[in-house]
């Protein structure tokens, strides 16, 4: 990772950390310190702001914490955990959290309608991008490429019992995989139930399409295997894949990319050939793993606690959430999907005392 001290240096030459500056590009005239139009300033702010959600998406919010910290208050007290983006939402949709890190967009059906019943309404904001890396060990050299019927027959809910890779190879074909794996023990260690990169997976590889045209029973569709080691923690499932010659998992780009010496980066045949996840591959989504990371933000703790709008204001200044997706490893948005983000939390943030739902 980059040095962040760097970034910060070459930062403040830019442009001032004043977080009307920083905040959104917003020019309302106000002082320098000031935290935007509520006139807050950084030497007022205090109190704390409760995180929780992905781990994805976690270490990008803890950067942004600290950072805020040590350049508008270091009297407000922030933690940042990450049990998992469904275990988020748990909390955030039950009032306990202020902001939710999210791998994926909060589920409509489940997670959403318990947030309503419970009066939290709140802004959806997408930060950055990142691409679910599957990976194994470099001692595995007969494996480089999976296409979505490999993925399937591997990890989907069909392939339970399988404890070498070629006994996968059957329903491989079945499925229009290449198959032809090797006569390896296949340890497979992955994010559980409470990761949004395990919904993101199911999704993003076609698991679920999969499995209904196998004849799997639609409550079991959107499923994995469940005979696999699963993890909450990216990093056990990053050492996972170093302490055996033919282990199988997946992670967030940017904590494959960081343990690169260590493991095997696959690549993925989502119909158009093999694609390695790369900054490049990632932005333009020809990696097919590729997906967006969110936050989102309980819209009444903005106009309750002003170290929130504080705070969500500095993430998303170039200050914020540019500094600290470069140095976490994971791909900016592009301009123009950051300035809509931007925008939207202009709008919602400007009217939370009086807005109209969830964004």
């Amino acid at each position: 990772m980059r040095n962040r001290r760097k970034w910060l240096v070459l930062l403040a030459a830019m442009a001032s950390l004043s977080l009307v500056a920083a905040a959104c590009s917003d020019d309302d005239g106000g002082e320098t310190g000031t935290t935007g139009s509520t006139g807050t300033t950084a030497q007022d702010l205090s109190g704390t702001i409760t995180i929780s959600g992905s781990s994805t998406v976690q270490p990008i919010t803890s950067l942004v914490a600290e950072l805020f910290n040590e350049d508008v208050s270091s009297d407000v007290s922030i933690t940042v955990d990450g049990p998992g983006t469904g275990d988020g939402f748990v909390l955030f949709c039950d009032g306990e959290t202020d902001i939710s890190d999210a791998s994926r967009p909060i589920d409509p059906e489940e997670e959403a309608p318990v947030c309503e019943q419970n009066g939290i309404e709140y802004v959806e904001l997408a930060v950055a991008f990142d691409g679910i890396t599957v990976m194994t060990n470099p001692a595995n050299t007969d494996v480089t490429c999976l296409n979505d019927g490999d993925l399937y027959s591997l990890f989907g809910p069909e392939s339970d019992g399988f404890d070498t890779w070629d006994a996968a190879d059957s329903l491989a074909q079945q499925v229009g995989g290449n198959g032809g794996f090797p006569s390896l023990p296949l340890e497979i260690t992955a994010p559980g139930e409470e990761s949004g990169t395990y919904d993101a997976f199911i999704e993003l590889a076609g698991i679920e399409d999969i499995a209904l045209e196998q004849g799997v029973p639609e409550d079991k569709a959107a499923s994995l295997l469940t005979d696999y080691h699963a993890s909450p923690d990216d990093n056990v499932i990053i050492t996972a894949m170093e302490d055996s010659d033919s282990p199988l998992g997946f992670v967030g780009f940017a904590f494959a990319e960081n343990a690169a010496d260590q493991v095997k980066i696959l690549q993925v045949d989502g119909g158009d050939g093999c694609v390695e996840p790369t900054r490049d591959t990632i932005a333009d989504a020809s990696y097919p793993l590729s997906r967006t990371l969110y936050i989102y933000v309980n819209k009444a703790k903005i106009t309750e606690n002003p170290a929130v709008k504080a705070f969500v204001d500095y993430y998303l200044s170039d200050t914020g959430v540019v500094t600290a997706v470069d140095e976490t490893g994971y791909v900016e948005l592009p301009s123009d999907q950051i300035d809509a983000t931007r925008s939207t939390w202009d709008s919602e943030s400007a009217g939370a005392s009086g807005g109209t739902g969830a964004s």
